[in-house]
């Protein structure tokens, strides 16, 4: 759960409220009380209108400028390109507030003594040039990457494809292609508690839970749908950056992970 102040997660808030009809949508992060569904940038199934063209030239020549010194190179295409389709059942959280996932967790462990092993994904999309992330928002404060834990025995690139296609496919019979692409970073959970870690601490011996996040490239053009009482939104680096309060340590690091890529912005 990664809705968390900078050092324990916060219990989220109407996680089971899943009663009300959303419409699918993916806004900006500044739109989250008073989604706009007409608005351009806002595609939904309802909204069928060609999006406006964009400049073929960056507006910033630091943009297009080729770095030596950094890292694999990662196409994004435009927000305008992700739209949404259809619903999908309600799906709702096992656990109703953080401590009784904690207490879930430890009678798991004690009953079978296997690693919690869980994957999450980065999905990028830009907005004039800046790189958005993609999260789910259930309720009015929680917000998580796509992704959970692996089954026994289970792959990451096997379990990261069925977690995707059971939170963003259309409907069960829509395949799609996921490509799993690079480790961005690990995190660790060394007991049944709230803190987590991106490395283990020498004391550990015996850590509860890995948590591995990859990032996932995404095609040209994208049609997702979510379970009705989730929002997909489409979230800004730098409202991630040093907000650990809002959206806990794990996703507010996102923007330090991604720095030793290079963006193409498509």
């Amino acid at each position: 759960l990664d809705a968390m102040d900078p050092q324990t997660e916060t219990e989220p808030q109407d996680i089971h409220d899943s009663n009300e009809e959303r419409e699918l949508t993916i806004v900006p992060v500044h739109s989250f009380d008073s989604p706009k569904t007409s608005d351009s940038s806002t595609p939904t199934s309802s909204s069928a209108t060609t999006p406006p063209s964009r400049p073929k030239t960056l507006p910033h020549p630091l943009l297009n400028m080729p770095y030596s010194n950094v890292g694999p190179t990662v196409k994004l295409y435009n927000l305008d390109t992700i739209h949404t389709y259809g619903r999908k059942d309600v799906q709702l959280e096992k656990d109703t507030s953080v401590s009784a996932r904690l207490s879930r967790m430890k009678e798991k462990y004690e009953k079978e003594g296997l690693l919690r092993r869980t994957v999450e994904a980065v999905l990028l999309v830009h907005q004039h040039y800046h790189p958005h992330v993609l999260l789910l928002q259930i309720g009015n404060s929680f917000f998580k990457l796509p992704g959970g834990r692996l089954q026994p025995g289970e792959g990451e690139i096997e379990g990261m494809g069925r977690k995707l296609a059971n939170k963003l496919a259309p409907t069960s019979s829509h395949h799609h292609d996921w490509e799993i692409g690079e480790l961005l970073c690990v995190w660790w959970r060394p007991n049944f508690e709230t803190l987590q870690y991106p490395y283990i601490p020498p004391h550990i011996t015996k850590p509860k839970e890995c948590k591995k996040l990859f990032l996932v490239p995404l095609p040209e053009k994208c049609i997702f749908a979510v379970p009705k009482n989730y929002k997909l939104l489409a979230v800004p680096l730098f409202e991630l950056y040093d907000n650990a309060h809002w959206y806990g340590p794990i996703i507010s690091n996102i923007p330090q992970m991604l720095g030793r890529f290079n963006f193409v912005y498509l």
